[in-house]
């Protein structure tokens, strides 16, 4: 089913901005039905099912989890991406148990910048937005989350972290390695 379509720069940082697979096909294929989009979508998974063994976490994230897990401090996962992806990540990277909550695109009648999603996470860990940090690696998402009013900190490298920055982004990190709690609540507090 492929389309045979090459993607410029701007193009893939479309794809990258966190936004629902039904949106990303829209913007490229023009209008399509619901049953185009799941045959695409079917086509996109067996693609990434074949290069998820190339998937890995951000340096330093388990450490940092550890910390707020041992903290007893509640996490949630809110992506755009579909529930049987974003578990299966999650399974192969081994952080499920990390979180009390997933939310994911399919949970959501917006995909992101739409706060609609950090809103739904808050609300399943039964905590305020306002008390909240999420933690963002796309432009559309750092809008969401500050949206929602929560506090955001973007994960990227140069050139990205000035976009993040300039969505709203508190700070930006290049990676999770030395980050303590103790650091996040100085910055947050």
């Amino acid at each position: 089913m492929s389309v045979g379509k090459s993607a410029t720069e701007a193009e893939l940082e479309f794809v990258r901005d966190g936004r629902k697979k039904e949106d990303i096909l829209r913007h490229f294929l023009g209008d399509l039905d619901k049953d185009q989009i799941r045959a695409y979508g079917r086509e996109k998974d067996l693609l990434f099912k074949e290069e998820v063994g190339s998937v890995s976490t951000v340096a330093g994230i388990r450490d940092l989890l550890n910390q707020l897990n041992h903290a007893g401090l509640p996490m949630a996962v809110a992506s755009s991406g579909s529930s049987k992806r974003v578990h299966y990540v999650l399974h192969i990277l081994g952080l499920g148990d990390y979180f009390a909550a997933v939310v994911t695109g399919d949970q959501v009648a917006n995909g992101k910048p739409d706060p609609a999603i950090f809103s739904k996470a808050a609300e399943k860990l039964q905590v305020s937005p306002g008390d909240s940090l999420a933690f963002e690696d796309s432009v559309s998402g750092v809008r969401a989350a500050r949206t929602a009013g929560m506090k955001c900190l973007g994960i990227a490298t140069p050139p990205r972290s000035q976009s993040l920055l300039e969505a709203g982004a508190h700070g930006v990190l290049s990676d999770f390695l030395g980050t303590s709690l103790s650091q996040i609540r100085k910055l947050f507090l």
